[in-house]
């Protein structure tokens, strides 16, 4: 995260956890011809993880709750656009901690300096060993610093999902919803 966005988060996650949810991370994108997108992402309390998940209502609520606190505290200079969201399918990972609990699981990583000749890869989570996040890319060890991430999102698996199509099935898309492909019949051409 950048300066401002952990000044920001450090303000704004006792507000959001008296809300009863939990504050991942904060995005803070400046716009060159000015202005900025504040973009909070919120999660349910680990305990609750199973049993319940980010609603409209509760994204509404931060955003009433956090838009208050804001214009009080006023930490952006500026205009700006808060967006209050959860994480979804492809969500962004922020701390060492998220790292850890998605072992196992792959994820598409920016880099904030260049690495072994990489600004960005694609691998699966190893391990987390202090500061340091050890990937699996493309099948070799690649360990980075985590103040040398710049973002992380998770790679869904979108056929563990369903959403993806079947390829070693006849007619080749078996998503749900989707009917398989049918081949046409010739036309009988005069003769």
């Amino acid at each position: 995260m950048t300066d401002k966005a952990t000044q920001v988060s450090a303000l704004l996650a006792p507000t959001v956890e008296a809300l009863g949810l939990q504050l991942l991370g904060i995005e803070y994108l400046p716009s060159p011809g000015g202005g900025a997108m504040l973009r909070l992402y919120l999660d349910v309390p680990d305990a609750e993880a199973e049993s319940r998940h980010v609603t409209i209502e509760d994204c509404e609520a931060v955003s009433r709750e956090v838009s208050a606190q804001l214009d009080v505290e006023d930490p952006i200079s500026g205009n700006y656009t808060l967006e209050v969201s959860s994480p979804g399918v492809d969500r962004p990972l922020f701390t060492v901690a998220q790292f850890a609990r998605f072992a196992g699981e792959k994820a598409k990583v920016g880099l904030k300096l260049p690495q072994e000749g990489r600004r960005r890869l694609t691998g699966t989570i190893v391990s987390v060993e202090g500061d340091r996040v050890l990937f699996d890319v493309d099948g070799q060890p690649f360990a980075v610093a985590a103040d040398n991430i710049d973002k992380a999102r998770l790679v869904p698996d979108w056929a563990a999902l369903g959403f993806a199509p079947a390829r070693d099935l006849p007619g080749g898309d078996a998503r749900p919803g989707k009917p398989a492909a049918r081949k046409k019949a010739a036309k009988p051409r005069p003769g």
